[in-house]
């Protein structure tokens, strides 16, 4: 919403109100579609429930052609829109670090809190081990400061990586969504589970 702000078309307290309740309907949506499920979202990793894969691949696609459209539109300057700079290194390492807590643990840091706010105490103790990362990593980050920032490559978008435009780039993820989703319903019929059900939390 931060180009909303800048022209001030909505004032800084109304952002931080929409996006509290942007925040608050995100989470809605998650927990009623079962991501507060642990066995749910592990199951991406195995196979047998690939609802994680088809969500984020829509939530994407969405979110890419809206801001296409707006932006062809006149209605949204994309320039404004801020892209966290990239660290290559720390961006990997940092990957791999969250998917292993995520295969271990079922959860990711967003589902966590979505399955902690129904009372899951499973979900509390993965909370708890997210801020004893935080912990150790600011208390000790000198020591990684070096590895935390280095090969910097500046705020690249993925279609200048490539060298396509915009469009082009939209068009390729939505095939390569549709051919995961294919993947997806393949993989749930070849590892499905018996003892697994669709709406089991």
């Amino acid at each position: 919403m931060g180009p909303l702000v800048v022209y001030e078309i909505i004032s800084e307290n109304t952002n931080f109100l929409l996006a509290f309740l942007i925040g608050i309907s995100f989470g809605f949506v998650l927990e009623s579609n079962g991501f507060s499920s642990s066995r749910r979202l592990a199951g991406m990793f195995y196979g047998y429930d690939t609802t994680v894969l088809k969500v984020f691949f829509t939530a994407a696609i969405t979110a890419m052609l809206g801001l296409l459209f707006m932006s062809l539109f006149g209605w949204l300057d994309l320039s404004m829109i801020y892209i966290n700079p990239t660290f290559l290194w720390s961006a990997i390492g940092g990957g791999v670090i969250m998917g292993i807590g995520f295969i271990l643990g079922g959860y990711c840091p967003g589902t966590s809190f979505c399955a902690a706010s129904i009372g899951k105490l499973d979900a509390l103790a993965f909370i708890g081990g997210l801020f004893i990362g935080v912990f150790i990593f600011t208390e000790g980050y000198p020591l990684w400061d070096d590895f935390y920032k280095a090969k910097f490559m500046g705020s690249p978008t993925l279609n200048e990586m490539i060298g396509v435009s915009r469009g082009v780039l939209t068009f390729l993820i939505i095939l390569v969504a549709l051919a995961m989703f294919w993947v997806g319903e393949w993989a749930e019929k070849k590892f499905a589970r018996k003892d697994y059900t669709i709406n089991q939390r």
